[in-house]
């Protein structure tokens, strides 16, 4: 696989992101109901109702299924079938209904495997904190479970927080190990971030989604242009702190597997200037990303127009993924 690479001229702005916008989605009171259900008898009878969850929003949701057929055609390499979009809503219920146990504390019931950690504890043994790079690709939740093993590491997540979101607020309210959130978008939010770092912690974010006028570059991605932001390593490359690409791929039944993969250093001085090295990071994060929904296609749960900015742009685009 060659290098995915961006465009040369000054990086472009992000179009209004259309998964923003996406209402919501279910009743507040079937969730509940689910969360009690799944918890009072096990995880066993939990993944039973996924069936005709996933089934009903297979089947009344069109918009995602017409996403999840975009993606799942350049993840797979053809035309997926039924059973291959199914598949994928399923893996994206599964991950959900797993996070209520893990919210909970309870993960003994999971198997992971975690791959690639000597980046992470060096990182941590310099006591100068770092950046976790992830995407919406399988589960954030598992490695936070992973990353507890390891005694005082600390993670604190930078996000825009989802608007109107249950899931997330229910748990939240009831997990035993709910991560300090740092809201993006807001003046105070650097200063919380650099606060963070200083104290040791790892700060998370998630970089597989554009939202409002936020710059973004132009990267070929499963063979197509797309837009990906370029904030969270303009972040890092001013607060010199190395990033870590992060995923927590879900390998059906109970089973996890966990990796870090070194993506940038910017506590090193710079060999090329500064806008040129977040550019590079960028391609090495989004080639990552590419090889990992290629091994674990139905793991991306990005159910909308991934691609809705990038094609417009595509004649700046160079190179291929």
């Amino acid at each position: 696989m060659m290098p995915a690479k961006a465009t040369d001229p000054p990086p472009p702005h992000a179009s209004a992101a259309p998964w923003a916008d996406e209402p919501e989605r279910g009743s507040a009171t079937l969730l509940r109901l689910m969360v009690f259900l799944s918890l009072r008898f096990g995880r066993r009878v939990g993944r039973c109702m996924l069936y005709p969850i996933a089934a009903y929003f297979f089947a009344f949701g069109p918009t995602a299924r017409r996403s999840s057929l975009q993606y799942l055609r350049r993840a797979l390499g053809r035309t997926p079938g039924v059973r291959d979009r199914f598949r994928h809503v399923f893996t994206f219920a599964a991950t959900i209904l797993d996070r209520v146990y893990l919210a909970a504390d309870r993960g003994e019931l999971f198997d992971v495997s975690i791959e690639g950690e000597p980046p992470l504890r060096a990182a941590f043994a310099s006591g100068k904190g770092a950046f976790l790079l992830g995407a919406h690709l399988g589960s954030f939740e598992i490695m936070g479970a992973a990353g507890r093993r390891e005694a005082g590491l600390r993670v604190t997540m930078a996000m825009y927080e989802p608007r109107a979101n249950r899931m997330h607020a229910l748990l939240r309210a009831t997990s035993a190990h709910a991560p300090e959130i740092i809201p993006l978008g807001r003046l105070e939010a650097m200063l919380r971030i650099r606060d963070c770092l200083e104290e040791g912690k790892f700060v998370g974010m998630l970089a597989d989604r554009t939202i409002g006028e936020a710059p973004a570059e132009v990267v070929n991605f499963l063979g197509t242009p797309a837009l990906f932001p370029s904030g969270p390593m303009r972040i890092a490359a001013a607060l010199r702190r190395p990033v870590i690409f992060m995923a927590g791929l879900y390998r059906g039944g109970n089973r996890y597997h966990v990796v870090y993969r070194e993506l940038a250093d910017f506590s090193q001085p710079f060999s090329e200037d500064r806008d040129a090295a977040v550019r590079a990071a960028v391609c090495r994060y989004v080639a990552l990303l590419e090889e990992y929904c290629r091994s674990d296609p139905y793991n991306w749960f990005n159910f909308y127009d991934f691609w809705h900015g990038g094609d417009a742009q595509a004649p700046r685009a160079g190179g291929s993924a």
